[in-house]
């Protein structure tokens, strides 16, 4: 009603309905807004202050995943779970601890010779491409030896009266051109430089036993109990959405179960192929190589090229067609491993883009060093599967097998 009693236009009626609606930043609005993002801020700067410590957590709770299967299938023959899970972690170490005691003589006798053969394979490979110039410009940039300069011609001196004119030579040979640097002298600074960077932790041996010794300890409490842990995070959402959330949860527990126990299953698969191809082929050293392949499988991707890198040059020493055969080799070993044995052992788990997976794990090591390249595919994963389930599925209304991420479905609790 308008001061005079007069009734209000409908229109006039309309906008101020629209203005009493209208929502408005009040004060409390505002701190409350800042207190949130100034929280969110503080919790960023905290995780990123102790980053190697958040890290080291998530590999004792993707351990724990596994820890939990293993316990899980000693409750059928009434062993609870709290004992369960230590007899896995300390079954584990000590099959680890037998393998490595049965092996531990020829593998520090032939990394000895590896650590010496090596340089000799890496001096040998440079001699072989400079002896090709084009391949030396290909791939050493087509280094050169600096010619000695040539001597200059004599001048003679100007006649002196009474005295015959003698030769004088030019005052002094210009300076050697500075050597360069060797192809040995470039790796051994390129590894260097990325050792000091990739590997800060390993100059305290006090680190690296603390970031054990945390792995084992939460591996151990995760996988007596992963309920409690489920129940904690459940509290942190609203209980309309909780279904929803503890469906996502389990797939990711899944998914990174079955993820790394592949791994350790690819992982002594690879180091055992790895060796008896290497001998077969009469390869210097091939169970150190061996068990280098077997160790770095645990990085995908990048971890095979790393370790066929010494195993070809060991092979080098002997003839370039042994190198180009062990390189060969390796190729043919890991596309077995891609293509039939990484899927017969995870029929339902992630298969993510590669190219995806190369970028992550370029970005995991360049901000956080070896420990982002270790974890850098299972959190990918964890990021993965929420977006997939919560958004492809849920929004976008994709079906779970036509989803290009790859997260293929698994029931929950699987």
């Amino acid at each position: 009603m308008r001061p005079g009693g007069s009734p209000m236009p409908r229109h006039e009626l309309g906008a101020a309905e629209r203005r009493a609606r209208m929502v408005g930043w009040r004060s409390g609005d505002v701190l409350r807004a800042t207190a949130l993002v100034t929280s969110y801020l503080l919790a960023l700067a905290l995780l990123w202050v102790a980053r190697d410590i958040a890290l080291t957590a998530f590999l004792g709770v993707l351990f724990g995943l596994a820890v939990g299967a293993g316990a899980e299938q000693l409750t059928r023959l009434r062993i609870p779970r709290g004992i369960g899970a230590p007899l896995v972690v300390f079954g584990f170490l000590g099959a680890l601890y037998g393998v490595g005691a049965a092996i531990a003589p020829t593998v520090r006798e032939q990394a000895i010779e590896l650590r010496t053969r090596v340089p000799e394979a890496v001096d040998r490979i440079e001699a072989w491409v400079n002896a090709r110039p084009g391949v030396a410009g290909l791939f050493l940039g087509g280094r050169e030896v600096a010619a000695t300069p040539a001597t200059p011609p004599t001048t003679p001196a100007p006649a002196v009266r009474g005295r015959p004119r003698v030769p004088t030579s030019a005052p002094a040979t210009a300076p050697a051109a500075p050597r360069a640097p060797t192809l040995r002298e470039r790796i051994t600074e390129q590894l260097s430089g990325a050792a000091r960077y990739l590997f800060p932790f390993l100059s305290s041996t006090v680190t690296v036993a603390a970031g054990l010794f945390l792995i084992l300890v939460l591996a151990i409490y995760v996988g007596a109990d992963p309920a409690l842990y489920h129940t904690g995070l459940m509290h942190l959402f609203p209980h309309g959405a909780r279904d929803r959330a503890g469906v996502v949860l389990t797939r990711i527990a899944t998914v990174l179960r079955r993820w790394l126990v592949t791994q350790l299953i690819a992982m002594l698969t690879i180091g055992v192929v790895s060796t008896v191809t290497l001998l077969v082929l009469g390869v210097k050293a091939a169970v150190a190589l061996g068990v280098i392949a077997g160790l770095l499988e645990f990085v995908p991707t990048i971890g095979p090229i790393l370790s066929a890198v010494p195993a070809i040059a060991m092979g080098f020493l002997d003839s370039p067609e042994k190198a180009l055969t062990v390189g060969l080799a390796y190729l043919v070993i890991q596309q077995l491993e891609g293509h039939v044995l990484i899927p017969m052992l995870m029929k339902e788990g992630m298969d993510l883009p590669p190219a995806l997976t190369i970028v992550t794990q370029g970005v995991m090591a360049l901000l956080f060093g070896f420990l982002g390249l270790m974890v850098a595919v299972p959190l990918l994963a964890v990021v993965i599967v929420p977006i997939k389930l919560l958004y492809v599925e849920g929004v976008v209304g994709d079906a779970a097998d036509a989803s290009p991420l790859g997260v293929a479905d698994a029931a929950p609790g699987a």
